[in-house]
């Protein structure tokens, strides 16, 4: 046990009056609380307590180091209940950096729930595709695709399933003709994105055969979002998640290429850098988005296709 922690004992044990009573107090046997009064007594080199058949008492040295271990112990159960205070009540300014597509369709539309649930919690949101270096950009949490991670002084835990598959718009097809093998998407329009590292790189197995196909085309986005904007204004094919076109496929305004495709382990997943004593807010907006975006979620998003 550390000096300070003797010390907090030494102030319990003058306050109650005795070592058996400070020993109930604190859950302790008194053998125990007398061992860790005569480590420190041998610390600082003087006699603290008295033993007497009643209870204890100061010794003069032991009068003037107890005022000054009482000034310590105030200032550690402020802090204490400051602490706890806090874990009661989330606060403070909670910075995010979240993929745009996600932070878009799936996080904006959680936040409102979040902020009840949490009034005190400030969100810094940023939108972007790229990597983020959390502890240099002073972000608490990074949301993004559980594929990008490469940090390992990072923690991550996956918030949500998810799937990609190959989309066009009903107009795009008109125009171009549907696709009859996965290899005729080397002759149509493939919209990419540009800053994901193997995102281009369309592989399937299909019919026993394998495929790889290099998306190429005249447009490069530099997130999923500009893409799926892309693809449904009917500029080309795309490869999205399926939580961004789920709804699109269901009501007709995206076609699904090749139903029976999909890229799995496109997980999202939310990373933090804090191994120990996560702060209240990080924490409570890492549980509220484990609920919100259950295993069920992407479920609902396989139904939502199948039945289109």
């Amino acid at each position: 046990m550390d000096v300070s922690s003797q010390m907090l004992i030494f102030v319990n044990v003058v306050e109650h009056g005795s070592i058996s009573a400070a020993a109930r107090v604190s859950k302790h046997t008194p053998s125990a609380v007398s061992k860790q009064i005569g480590h420190l007594e041998d610390h600082v080199g003087y006699r603290l307590l008295r033993r007497t058949r009643t209870g204890v008492s100061l010794t003069d040295e032991g009068l003037e180091f107890y005022e000054k271990c009482r000034v310590f112990a105030d200032k550690f159960h402020e802090a204490e209940e400051h602490i706890s205070a806090i874990s009661s009540s989330p606060k403070g300014v909670l910075r995010i950096a979240s993929s745009v597509a996600f932070g878009k369709s799936q996080l904006i539309q959680v936040l409102p729930k979040f902020a009840e649930l949490y009034p005190k919690i400030v969100i810094s949101l940023e939108l972007t595709d790229r990597q983020v270096d959390l502890e240099e950009e002073n972000f608490h949490v990074a949301i993004t695709f559980a594929e990008q991670l490469t940090n390992p002084n990072v923690i991550a835990r996956k918030i949500m399933e998810n799937e990609r598959i190959i989309c066009a718009s009903p107009d795009y097809l008109k125009r171009n003709g549907m696709p009859n093998k996965f290899s005729d998407l080397e002759n149509h329009n493939c919209l990419r994105t540009s800053n994901m590292t193997g995102r281009n790189a369309w592989e399937a197995h299909l019919d026993g055969k394998k495929y790889n196909v290099d998306a190429n085309g005249n447009f490069i986005g530099n997130s999923a979002h500009a893409v799926y904007l892309a693809a449904l204004s009917g500029l080309g094919v795309a490869r999205l998640s399926t939580y961004i076109v789920a709804e699109k496929i269901a009501s007709g305004e995206l076609v699904r290429l090749f139903p029976e495709y999909s890229q799995k382990h496109a997980d999202i997943a939310i990373t933090y850098a804090d191994k120990r004593n996560l702060a209240p807010n990080i924490r409570v907006l890492i549980d509220f988005l484990v609920r919100e975006f259950h295993p069920t979620y992407g479920e609902n998003n396989r139904r939502i296709l199948k039945s289109a």
